[in-house]
């Protein structure tokens, strides 16, 4: 028996340490695919360590529809009674941390925070704000029944309808008020927390975690069909904060580093097309191509935004390779910027990419390619020093002469050796200039006097 007990403690140490213990997650922040895959593995986690209770600490001004199911898929499935405590105070879970706040087993919240305005938001304008006394051609006004309703319109009060329907049975499911759920919906109300409570939104009020789990101390929950008794006074804190996957997806998925990572995914490739070989510009491209492509399939994206970023990155080094004084580059940051702007499908609070990073890349853009342009325009400008051009009005020195013929000699110029011939004659060691080609042989001029003692 002891030599069984020494096994699991050597294999399980977590597990046996962790028995009884209060699992705390913390969100800070917009809701996004790094904090979705942050709560489920961490729930998942409390069951392997044998946790009673989950503590979800939440601030948040919303998220993205996707990210929020998938927690509440896990808070739903998780045989971990699960607790979402808005806090500290000055802390808020509008948008879709209430829809968390409502899925979760036990609500709470501090004092001093707020909880509301559900309504699902889309770039274009606020949802379920339907043109309302219009005037119609002939001066009078339609009623809201009478008008139209256009492609956009029902669009969005599919999305608020069915928000309502879910948030409604997610109150039914916890026994909260789902009147007011359905209103945090429709018309984006809010609360704060003693109003909260009063109106059997949250089920308790506390002022930090040791005190919230001193209040939920011998709360009975049904799970599963069973009955669970919660036994929080004093028990241990796990705090499990974001590790490094956590950390890295959030750093990937944010829209404004998916934006860098593809610039330079396609400016590396396209480097390395151009230098074949190389290897670093081919290496480092397709590794944050790749990372940026991953980061926007999590994302809600425009796909239109993306053509126009890369056919806008494309443009900019098609400037640098066949110079068009500025037409392609320019029309390449028209793209750019437009494609920037438009690229994030949604109105969700630091899930944007801001504009002062667009116009700074923009800059850097055109900067680089008006630096391009000079150097185009300045080597249209300098004088040819090669070919015929190059040939003609150069110097050099005789070197000799042609057997039987002082008019004739050679000379060393670009590289080659040249036959040449003169109107006059020649000296070896003689400074000669070109005055013209005829196919291989150069007509010259004697540029000095001849050398003395030849």
């Amino acid at each position: 028996m002891v030599r069984w007990l020494i096994y699991l403690l050597l294999l399980w140490p977590g597990a046996l340490l962790a028995a009884g213990s209060v699992t705390v997650l913390t969100v800070d922040g917009p809701i996004g695919p790094a904090t979705a895959d942050y709560l489920t593995r961490g729930i998942a986690h409390a069951e392997t360590d044998g946790s009673q209770l989950v503590v979800i600490r939440i601030d948040t001004p919303g998220g993205l529809d996707t990210s929020m199911r998938s927690i509440i898929k896990a808070i739903l499935a998780s045989p971990v009674p699960v607790a979402s405590f808005v806090a500290p105070s000055g802390a808020r879970a509008a948008s879709a941390g209430t829809y968390i706040l409502y899925a979760s087993h036990i609500a709470a919240m501090a004092p001093g925070t707020n909880l509301g305005a559900a309504t699902p938001v889309q770039i274009g304008g606020m949802p379920g704000q339907p043109e309302r006394d219009k005037p119609t051609g002939d001066g009078k006004e339609k009623k809201p029944q009478e008008q139209a309703p256009d492609n956009a319109e029902t669009l969005t009060r599919k999305q608020v309808n069915d928000a309502a329907a879910y948030i409604r049975g997610l109150a039914q499911l916890r026994g909260r008020n789902a009147t007011w759920a359905e209103r945090a919906v429709r018309e984006s109300v809010s609360l704060a927390a003693e109003d909260a409570q009063r109106q059997k939104v949250v089920d308790l009020l506390a002022h930090d975690v040791p005190d919230l789990l001193a209040k939920l101390d011998g709360r009975v929950l049904e799970m599963g069909g069973r009955k669970l008794t919660l036994a929080t006074q004093g028990a241990p804190l796990v705090e499990r904060a974001p590790d490094w996957r956590a950390q890295i997806l959030a750093v990937i998925t944010n829209p404004s580093v998916a934006l860098i990572l593809m610039m330079i995914g396609v400016y590396g490739l396209i480097f390395e097309f151009s230098n074949p070989g190389s290897g670093v510009g081919g290496v480092i491209g397709g590794i944050c191509l790749i990372l940026a492509l991953y980061a926007l399939q999590l994302l809600p994206v425009n796909f239109a935004g993306i053509a126009l970023i890369l056919l806008g990155i494309l443009f900019m080094a098609a400037e640098a390779f066949m110079p068009s004084f500025g037409i392609i580059g320019f029309g390449g940051i028209a793209a750019f910027v437009v494609g920037a702007v438009i690229l994030i499908d949604t109105d969700v609070p630091g899930l944007g990419i801001p504009l002062a990073l667009i116009v700074t890349v923009a800059v850097s853009s055109a900067l680089f390619i008006f630096a391009i342009v000079a150097m185009a325009l300045r080597a249209r400008r300098r004088v040819l020093v090669s070919g015929d051009a190059g040939l003609v009005g150069s110097e050099a020195t005789l070197l000799d002469l042609s057997p039987g013929d002082d008019r004739s000699g050679w000379v060393q110029l670009q590289g080659e050796r040249w036959q040449v011939r003169s109107d006059t004659p020649l000296t070896r060691g003689q400074r000669i200039r070109v005055r013209a080609r005829n196919g291989v042989l150069l007509d010259v001029t004697a540029d000095d006097e001849p050398p003395k003692g030849v």
